[in-house]
C-alpha cells in the first residue's frame, strides 16, 4: 500500500490561536513543501475564525533553512531563478492581517532565522542558535534578512550577521532587538502560547492595522504612515470591539474589555 507523506507542517486550533507547526523532517528545511503548507495553514486558520496565530516546530531545531536542492538547482542554472520564491512566500507571509508569534528553539538560521524575523512576535529558548549563514555556500539571506535586521540592529549589525555567517545565542539577539524575549527551555511553549491568547482575546481588527501602518512606517517612513492612518482606522471605528472598549472603560475602567475580534 502507497503511504501518504506527512504533512510539511499542520494546523491545531487551540481556543482562538491557529498552531501552525512545522514537521517537515529531518531540518524543516525551506522549500516548494514547506512554504506551501505553512501559507496553506494560514488560510485553514484564518477560516477557522483564528484571531492570532504561533509559529513553531515540532522537531529538534525550528528550521536548519533553506532546501539545498532548491539552491542547488539555482546555482546550476546560473541564474537567480529559484523554483519557490522567497520574496512571493514572505509577501504572502507578512500580508496575513493576524498577529503571529513564533517560538524558536534550536536551530534557527538561514531562511528560517528569516521566516522567524517575518513574524510579529519572537520568543526563543535560551540555548537556542540563531544566525543568517548563507555566506557559508557563497550567497546572501534571500528572503529580506539583512534588510530586516538592519532595521531593526543598524546597518552594522546586518553586515557583521550575513558577512560572517555566524550563529548567535538568544539573549545576545534579544540585546540587539531581533528577538522580543528569551525564556527557558522547558518555559518556551507556554510562554509563546500565553503571548499568542493574549494577542488573539485582543482587537483583532486593530492588530491588523498595527501590523499595516508599523509596516508603512518601516518602509515608507513616518510621514507616508501618518497620512495613511486614518483612512486604515475607518474600519476599526465601526467594529464591535470599539464598541465593547469603550463600554468596558465607562463602566470598568481600563483593561478590562472582553472582546469579539469584530
Amino acid at each position: 500500500m502507497e503511504q501518504t507523506a506527512p504533512a510539511a507542517a499542520t494546523l491545531e486550533m487551540k481556543d482562538q490561536v491557529g498552531v501552525i507547526t512545522m514537521r517537515h523532517a529531518p531540518h524543516n528545511l525551506l522549500g516548494g513543501a514547506l512554504t506551501e503548507a505553512i501559507l496553506s495553514c494560514l488560510e485553514q486558520a484564518r477560516g477557522n475564525g483564528a484571531r492570532a496565530l504561533l509559529l513553531r516546530s515540532g522537531l529538534r531545531h525550528f528550521s536548519a533553512g533553506a532546501d539545498p536542492a532548491v539552491l542547488s538547482s539555482a546555482a546550476s542554472s546560473g541564474t537567480r531563478m529559484l523554483s519557490v520564491s522567497p520574496t512571493q512566500f514572505l509577501a504572502q507571509f507578512e500580508a496575513c492581517p493576524l498577529p503571529i508569534v513564533a517560538a524558536v528553539h534550536g536551530v534557527c538560521v538561514g531562511g528560517g532565522f528569516e521566516l522567524a524575523l517575518a513574524c510579529d512576535f519572537i520568543l526563543a529558548a535560551r540555548s537556542a542558535k540563531i544566525g543568517s549563514v548563507e555566506v557559508t555556500i557563497g550567497i546572501n539571506p534571500l528572503m529580506g534578512g539583512i534588510q530586516r535586521q538592519a532595521q531593526r540592529a543598524g546597518a552594522l549589525r546586518a553586515k557583521e550577521m550575513s558577512m560572517l555567517g555566524h550563529r548567535y545565542d538568544a539573549e545576545t539577539l534579544e540585546r540587539w532587538n531581533l528577538i522580543n524575549r528569551v525564556v527557558d527551555d522547558d518555559k518556551l511553549d507556554d510562554a509563546a502560547m500565553a503571548v499568542a491568547q493574549e494577542l488573539a482575546h485582543g482587537p483583532t481588527l486593530a492588530h491588523g492595522i498595527t501590523k499595516q501602518l508599523a509596516a508603512i512606517a518601516v518602509n515608507q517612513g513616518m510621514a507616508a504612515a501618518d497620512a495613511a492612518m486614518q483612512e486604515l482606522q475607518k474600519p476599526m471605528w465601526a467594529s464591535e470591539d470599539v464598541k465593547i472598549g469603550m463600554a468596558s472603560l465607562m463602566t470598568n475602567g481600563p483593561g478590562l474589555a472582553k472582546f469579539v475580534g469584530r
